[in-house]
């Protein structure tokens, strides 16, 4: 396994690769790595020649009340963890590299980052397109690899794709979860025992939402009146939102629509710790 910190040697290295005719997946995380990562990175290697995993924490999106500085970072258990996966490349950059002095450009999407997340979080979809941009021509990728839990980062990213015409693939890989249901994140290390507990009514709402779909609720203002009750009941009142949306979009969907898909999305404070989580519902036919 390659550990190239360099950009100038990871665009040789991902070029070499493609003059080879080598398939290249890359797998963008900001390490810390978990199972979700790793069903990614295991999705990458049955699909593509080369694996690149990239292990930047960015700094641009990251607001300024936001947890860049406590953000966890544990760089040698995630290499150990790349290289039990077989990956091929790590791409671990300084953030002086990525963005040296009198670095000005920002990637922006418009519309689909002013809402749920991009109203909660201002600013961060720009740094996660600009990082992205940034990393998609470093690593020269056929195939790019997300996780469904980011459902709105995975919304902006196909929209910057399509829109500035790059010539790769986005794959989006189902949410992994623990065995008591609570989706997998970095930052579930941030919750005490009590709070972890607490979290997992994040899941349980979603679980509330679909249980009201199946039985043929189609609007969404009853759905989310479900799942309001819930988190309220579970001492869940730190809300940024719980949003019914088209996936692809993210307007809000007032009536669901047999055999359309939505996006149940619902982000909260448990404690300290800010959590998000989904799932896609269809109405049945």
């Amino acid at each position: 396994m390659d550990v190239l910190t360099g950009i100038g040697d990871m665009q040789v290295r991902a070029e070499r690769d493609r003059l080879a005719g080598k398939t290249v997946g890359v797998v963008p995380t900001m390490g810390a790595l978990h199972e979700g990562h790793l069903s990614l990175i295991r999705a990458a290697r049955s699909a593509c020649d080369v694996v690149t995993v990239t292990i930047f924490v960015n700094p641009k999106q990251f607001g300024p009340e936001e947890d860049f500085n406590s953000y966890p970072r544990i760089f040698d258990r995630d290499l150990s963890a790349c290289e039990n996966e077989e990956v091929d490349v790590v791409f671990a950059p300084e953030a002086g590299d990525m963005y040296p002095e009198g670095f000005s450009t920002k990637v922006a999407v418009s519309g689909l980052t002013t809402l749920w997340e991009g109203e909660a979080r201002p600013g961060h979809f720009d740094g996660v397109t600009t990082v992205v941009t940034k990393l998609f021509a470093i690593t020269k990728p056929h195939r790019a690899y997300f996780g469904q839990k980011d459902a709105q980062q995975v919304a902006v990213v196909r929209r910057m794709v399509r829109d500035l015409n790059f010539d790769l693939e986005i794959i989006v890989c189902p949410i992994v979860r623990e065995a008591d249901g609570l989706a997998m994140s970095s930052r579930n290390v941030y919750l005490l025992p009590d709070e972890r507990q607490e979290a997992l009514a994040l899941f349980r709402s979603l679980k509330k939402a679909e249980e009201l779909v199946a039985s043929g609720v189609r609007k969404s203002l009853d759905i989310l009146e479900g799942m309001k009750q819930l988190l309220t009941d579970t001492e869940i009142r730190k809300r940024d939102y719980i949003a019914i949306v088209n996936p692809d979009t993210m307007e809000p969907v007032e009536t669901l629509e047999p055999g359309q898909p939505v996006l149940v999305a619902v982000a909260a404070r448990v404690g300290a710790t800010r959590l998000i989580d989904n799932t896609i519902v269809t109405l049945a036919e």
